[in-house]
């Protein structure tokens, strides 16, 4: 299927959701995770009406934008694009991130966090980010426990460069969507209960193609999809730049 007709199933199954929740289209954004596709993909998504993008490396964001620039800027577009780097950040990547994207979904340690703060202070803007928080025991997610939430909530307070936007999880993939509920209600949890001490933590950003429907149920803002979308990665990973 093309992506446009993809996308309008998407949003079909996006609205089914809300009503079975109770609640308005409005309040969930569709983030096209375009990470391992390329420039001339993104901009047939961005033609479609897509808004919102996410990528997994800098590296390769950094070779993509050039070409797609014009929808990206404030300045060149009147309905500009947002990218949001998703995936684990290096620190020695952190300049670099803070200044290619519009937020950064997955800060998950004060190292990471001062590292953006000092480079988007000598930008002269302000950073959204989402802190990831691991729910799971599977040793390949990344995140803070819920535990260690606080602490970094507090380390986080001084750092004016950086507007902590709200929480990030991926659960253990299963082929049945209902195993992945308990991992979004959990991390709506952990979120309400830091509302208190840092009451910018709004957003919750959980669930991908597979499961999207149930993460909506569970009161995510925001869903990271892309297999649904794009189909399959047009590149094999012994292609990418690195991290």
């Amino acid at each position: 299927m093309s992506l446009a007709a993809n996308l309008a199933r998407i949003r079909e199954q996006i609205a089914d959701a809300c009503r079975r929740a109770n609640r308005p289209e409005s309040e969930v954004a569709l983030m096209a995770v375009s990470k391992n596709h390329s420039a001339d993909v993104i901009f047939e998504a961005y033609d479609a009406g897509l808004r919102l993008f996410g990528e997994s490396r800098v590296q390769e964001w950094q070779q993509k934008l050039p070409a797609l620039e014009h929808i990206f800027s404030a300045t060149q577009s009147d309905s500009p694009a947002q990218a949001h780097l998703i995936g684990p950040l290096q620190s020695n990547k952190a300049s670099r991130a803070a200044e290619l994207f519009h937020a950064v979904d997955a800060v998950d340690s004060l190292k990471i966090a001062t590292r953006l703060d000092a480079a988007v202070r000598a930008l002269g803007k302000q950073l959204p980010i989402l802190i990831e928080v691991k729910l799971s025991e599977e040793d390949s997610k990344h995140g803070v426990l819920p535990s260690e939430l606080p602490v970094l909530l507090a380390g986080l307070a001084p750092l004016e460069g950086l507007l902590p936007a709200g929480l990030m999880t991926v659960p253990p993939w299963s082929e049945d969507p209902e195993h992945a509920r308990p991992y979004f209600r959990e991390l709506r949890r952990v979120r309400d209960r830091s509302l208190a001490a840092c009451p910018t933590l709004t957003q919750l950003s959980m669930g991908m193609s597979d499961d999207f429907a149930v993460a909506i149920q569970e009161g995510s803002t925001c869903i990271r999809i892309g297999t649904a979308l794009f189909g399959e990665r047009q590149y094999p990973a012994s292609a990418l730049p690195s991290k």
